[in-house]
């Protein structure tokens, strides 16, 4: 033979080296895995006991003097306008709401009635007019003159 001269055993084929040599990776790669996750659960365990040291206890009967008494009822702060109009208001839109909500229409095909509403209550848009001369024409733009146009004549 020529090539390269192998020692190995007639007995075994090309595809059972094949086979062997997938086995031996995948083995390979099964125990690498098992590698990493171990020093990620030990690195996990470090960081968690790392934040665990950094936690510390504070004293913050200093600050009670500051707060005020949970057992002594406040006085209910009377309502003031702004707050009665938008009770008010709310108690108009939950009407309103549950009205929408019990309407056949809406409950037949909600986004059909929802369009038409729009439909039907959408603001006209009227698009400005364009501007036009004093004799009924509409306004022409001016041409801008170029100063490099080249030699002109005047002819009288």
């Amino acid at each position: 033979m020529m090539g390269k001269s192998r020692s190995r055993p007639e007995s075994t084929s090309k595809a059972d080296l094949k086979f062997e040599k997938k086995r031996q990776f995948y083995t390979k790669v099964k125990d690498t895995v098992a590698a990493l996750s171990a020093q990620k659960a030990i690195g996990k365990k470090k960081k968690l006991r790392s934040r665990q040291k950094k936690l510390k206890v504070y004293d913050l009967s200093a600050l009670s003097d500051f707060l005020p008494d949970l057992k002594t009822p406040r006085q209910p702060t009377p309502p003031t306008d702004e707050l009665k109009s938008m009770k008010k208001l709310i108690l108009k839109e939950g009407k309103q709401l549950s009205t929408v909500l019990n309407h056949p229409a809406f409950q037949l095909d909600p986004l059909a009635a929802i369009h038409q509403h729009l439909q039907s209550t959408k603001p006209v848009i009227e698009k400005p007019k364009k501007k036009k001369n004093k004799y009924g024409g509409r306004k022409k733009k001016a041409k801008k003159s170029k100063a490099s146009d080249g030699p002109q004549s005047m002819v009288m």
